[in-house]
């Protein structure tokens, strides 16, 4: 067992390299030479591909891993990122995104979302009453949400999230502003008299202070902020444009 998947993802890669450079080398001398169970080394020197490994090769195959930050992939990686800080969550359990329709965010934008990262998607709990429908990959899901948590997102319960994750500094401004833009439409507190918008999140001071840092890199209007929340003013929200 490996605690670590990283660890069998190195095992496995120095089982490979000694056979190549030790051709004629069983599984015994193989296991001896690098201190790993016969029993092991035999599945991976019979093409056996360990899952860490598969992850690897399947983001490396959806172009996930360490994208360029001007591409479309990175663009495309923040917005899912966006809506699932704003509206979903990825289990601790299996790391699988969830996301959530909202009053400005429908099901249809959500499925897009997770469409222009390379995955396909079904709706969860529709027909549950009581449980909110939520949107969700139907494969790959856990490698994709694995790379979400190394952008920044958490797992489980979202409370201890202390800033808006670095990833969205490093994108361009129109991509960041997406990022806002998208979080504000799930988050957001829909006033029917008026245009002001506020985000109240249970999220600790700093977090609120970086996101209103991030408002205020891309939008010209006024953006407040205080331990309970973030005020738009209905001028910034316009110019955000969310309706």
């Amino acid at each position: 067992m490996y605690p670590n998947p990283w660890e069998k993802v190195l095992d496995y890669r120095r089982v490979l390299d000694y056979a190549a450079a030790h051709p004629n080398a069983g599984r015994v001398r193989v296991g001896n030479a690098l201190n790993l169970p016969a029993e092991r080394v035999r599945g991976w020197l019979n093409d056996g591909i360990p899952d860490p490994v598969r992850a690897i090769d399947t983001a490396i195959d959806h172009g996930w891993l360490d994208p360029d930050p001007d591409s479309e992939v990175a663009a495309a990686l923040v917005d899912l990122l966006a809506h699932g800080l704003a509206g979903g969550s990825i289990t601790a359990r299996n790391y699988v995104p969830a996301v959530t329709a909202g009053e400005r965010v429908d099901s249809a934008e959500i499925r897009d979302a997770f469409e222009r990262v390379g995955v396909e998607t079904i709706r969860r709990n529709a027909d549950l009453p009581g449980r909110a429908t939520e949107i969700v990959p139907t494969c790959d899901g856990t490698v994709l949400g694995r790379c979400l948590v190394t952008m920044g997102a958490p797992t489980g319960v979202k409370t201890t999230l202390d800033q808006v994750p670095a990833v969205v500094w490093d994108v361009p401004r129109p991509v960041r502003r997406s990022f806002v833009r998208i979080y504000v439409r799930h988050r957001g507190l829909n006033y029917k008299e008026k245009s002001t918008t506020r985000i109240q999140v249970n999220r600790p001071s700093s977090f609120i202070k970086d996101l209103r840092a991030v408002l205020a890199d891309v939008l010209d209007e006024r953006v407040t902020a205080s331990d309970a929340g973030i005020t738009i003013s209905a001028d910034a929200v316009r110019e955000l444009g969310v309706e």
